[in-house]
């Protein structure tokens, strides 16, 4: 299947989910985390939500990671398509940006070298860890200043995509887990 229907596809899936629903699957979406062996990193990079477009609540993970003493980053876009990394802190002053995502005013930057664990905002994703997001391609440039061996982790609402995505490019990065409610997929 094609990024561009599989968009359509879970912005509608996702549309028909309500506040209480959502608020229940994120809730055992993070419960579901505890499975994965990622607990002895320092620094975990995770996305705030937006609201408006029914994304996975972070802030039951968010919880989780701090109540487990980990170092929480979160992005604010900078320039074109780029992502600087924020310490999360008890003073950390959240700012929506034009596209509705919360994001740290100020504060302590993270490079990208340091973050052990990246959990990745995704519209959907197959049974090979390729995902899709919205198509600005913030995350793949991310991911791809990394390193290497940093921790790719999904997080949906939805099972795997059963059809592969057809239209994957060179740059696009994959998962090495994906949570779900159900299932912790490990590619």
């Amino acid at each position: 299947m094609l990024k561009h229907e599989l968009r359509k596809k879970y912005k509608n899936l996702r549309a028909e989910i309500s506040p209480t629903k959502a608020s229940d699957l994120s809730l055992s979406l993070a419960n579901s985390s505890l499975q994965i062996p990622i607990w002895d990193f320092f620094y975990y990079h995770i996305f705030l939500s937006i609201e408006d477009k029914n994304e996975v609540d972070t802030l039951p993970l968010i919880t989780l990671l701090q109540g487990k003493d980990k170092n929480v980053v979160v992005p604010k876009v900078i320039g074109r398509n780029t992502l600087e990394n924020y310490l999360l802190t008890d003073t950390t002053a959240l700012k929506k940006s034009a596209w509705g995502v919360p994001e740290p005013v100020e504060g302590i930057k993270v490079p990208e070298n340091k973050i052990g664990v990246v959990f990745v905002p995704l519209l959907a994703f197959d049974a090979m860890g390729n995902r899709v997001g919205y198509g600005k391609g913030f995350y793949d440039g991310f991911l791809n200043k990394c390193r290497k061996e940093t921790l790719k982790i999904g997080l949906s609402f939805f099972a795997a995509e059963p059809e592969l995505i057809s239209d994957i490019h060179e740059n696009d990065v994959k998962l090495d887990y994906c949570v779900t409610p159900e299932k912790v997929y490990t590619f």
